[in-house]
């Protein structure tokens, strides 16, 4: 126990937060976004994990990781218009168009993935590009801080940059008040001149944009390459946060660090010789408790 608590208190523990809390951040915000508009956009695990196999193989052939970043992006917002038009355009229920865009997206992965490669397990195949580091002047010399907030994978930044960004841009742009107005009261908003599928399309692409930030960083950042399934639930926890965060930006910011605080506990206990197959239920334990949290409290503010 000693040891596992000098593990906790150490920066590189802080480091390791702020790097598995980015994915879920990235797309806990885009859900924020997609939920304001009164469109949860459960596709957020199969939209990560074709945005970041998409990343690989951009930067792979084009030699560039920026391209593999634009590649990852731009399949992101493209995942997320084709569920925004199942469910807009169509009518499809937009959990039920989530759930088979997430299997698809499983399977269509490997598929793409045999095809360029011939392997269905990783890229290793490809010599694929990483994002680059940023070591931030001034703050890499101070000890502790430098050590924990410096020399992160640039999309660390990007995130944390977003939290601002999304938040100005809900509550201080025309855009943020059509997008709330929309998810509280369509019927309203339709009557002052306001296109509710135009505002909720707009919206459930920029959520798609933030998932593809999300999936770019898990292959080109976190690792340095695809995985079968390496998204592993981070869409799922995502969406569990912005839920507990009432989709609201700085309590989903919150609740995202504190998921990505029970995935850096299972990273140090790996390294205790503990069963891996506990270690990896513990993000999702959390989900557990935190929905339950949330639920009891939403409970009692009804009553």
């Amino acid at each position: 126990m000693s040891n596992i608590l000098a593990l906790l208190l150490t920066p590189a523990f802080g480091y390791a937060i702020l790097r598995v809390t980015t994915p879920i951040l990235f797309a806990a915000l885009g859900n924020v976004i997609s939920s304001k508009a009164g469109v949860s956009n459960i596709a957020m695990e199969g939209t990560m994990l074709t945005a970041s196999l998409a990343g690989v193989l951009a930067s792979a052939y084009s030699k560039s990781a920026l391209v593999g970043l634009l590649a990852a992006l731009f399949v992101g917002v493209l995942f997320s218009a084709f569920m925004a038009y199942l469910s807009l355009f169509l009518g499809t229920k937009v959990i039920m168009a989530g759930i088979a865009l997430n299997l698809f997206a499983s399977s269509f992965t490997v598929y793409i993935l045999y095809m360029f490669t011939g392997q269905k397990g990783n890229s290793a195949a490809l010599a694929s590009k990483q994002l680059p580091t940023i070591h931030i002047p001034v703050i890499k010399d101070i000890p502790v801080i430098g050590e924990i907030f410096s020399g992160h994978n640039v999309l660390v930044y990007v995130a944390l940059l977003a939290i601002v960004v999304i938040y100005v841009m809900l509550n201080k742009t025309k855009l943020g008040t059509h997008i709330k107005a929309v998810g509280e009261n369509p019927h309203a908003a339709a009557s002052v001149g306001i296109s509710v599928r135009k505002i909720q399309f707009v919206a459930l692409c920029l959520s798609g944009l933030l998932a593809g930030f999300g999936g770019a960083f898990m292959s080109m950042g976190y690792l340095s390459m695809f995985t079968r399934d390496m998204v592993a639930g981070r869409g799922w926890i995502a969406i569990a946060a912005s839920a507990m965060g009432r989709s609201m930006v700085i309590p989903t910011t919150i609740t995202s660090f504190l998921f990505g605080i029970f995935s850096a506990i299972g990273n140090v206990l790996q390294l205790q010789n503990m069963p891996s197959e506990l270690i990896t239920t513990l993000p999702y334990v959390a989900v557990f408790i935190g929905i339950v949290g949330y639920s009891m409290r939403k409970s009692k503010g009804e009553k």
